[in-house]
């Protein structure tokens, strides 16, 4: 099968929305070339949400892992009542919060690459030109990228193995596992509409001649 036919195969797989097709087609080595077609298509749609709505740009990400982090919380605190109080326990409650907290872990990595607060040698690169520092971050956003689009192959395929065998949470009854496990290539697609972002700050500061280099701060702002 050529290259065109597989990505064909891949598209009609999607379409017909069947699990079982999806797995199949997504073992197909065309996906690496459409990966990341659809990463680089899928986050310039992303910015150009956020450039229309600024509150989505402030406040996703943030919002969903404050949302996650408190729904792990209330968990937790009843699953404690319920067991020394009422020598009770729900069989999900150990179950649900790791899937919730990998939701946080992920969307708070893309929140986190438009922040610049993941390992960047900033001291380093302060010393450097204009031009070399701008290497940096422009090799910062490919290296960014790579990484998003085999997260995103990958664990879409973690996702259709999931669904194809009607995997269920452990201790639930008809809570599916690939409903969180979607949420991994979603985020990641953020990350790279914040990558995309990112970039474009970077080189209107080089054209500007506005410092590259900024310091990072945790939990800082857009």
């Amino acid at each position: 099968m050529g290259l065109w036919q597989q990505i064909g195969a891949i598209v009609a797989a999607f379409a017909s929305q069947d699990s079982f097709e999806i797995r199949s087609a997504l073992r197909l080595d065309a996906v690496w070339v459409l990966g990341p077609i659809v990463a680089l298509l899928g986050g310039a749609a992303v910015l150009w949400l956020y450039r229309r709505v600024p509150f989505l740009d402030r406040h996703l990400e943030r919002s969903i892992m404050v949302y996650s982090y408190l729904a792990i919380a209330l968990i937790i605190f009843w699953g404690v009542i319920d067991r020394f109080v009422f020598a009770n326990q729900q069989p999900w409650s150990t179950t649900i919060p790791p899937l919730l907290f990998m939701i946080m872990a992920w969307f708070g990595a893309a929140f986190n690459v438009r922040l610049r607060t993941h390992l960047s040698f900033a001291e380093f690169r302060t010393n450097m030109p204009p031009r070399g520092q701008m290497a940096c971050l422009i090799l910062d956003a490919v290296l960014w990228f790579g990484f998003a689009v085999i997260v995103m192959v990958t664990t879409a395929r973690l996702t259709a193995l999931s669904a194809s065998n009607f995997q269920i949470v452990l201790g639930t009854d008809n809570t599916m596992q690939w409903w969180f496990l979607i949420t991994a290539p979603l985020s990641f697609l953020l990350m790279v509409a914040r990558v995309l972002e990112n970039l474009m700050d970077d080189l209107r500061n080089y054209r500007t001649g506005q410092p590259l280099i900024k310091q990072a701060v945790i939990g800082g702002d857009v």
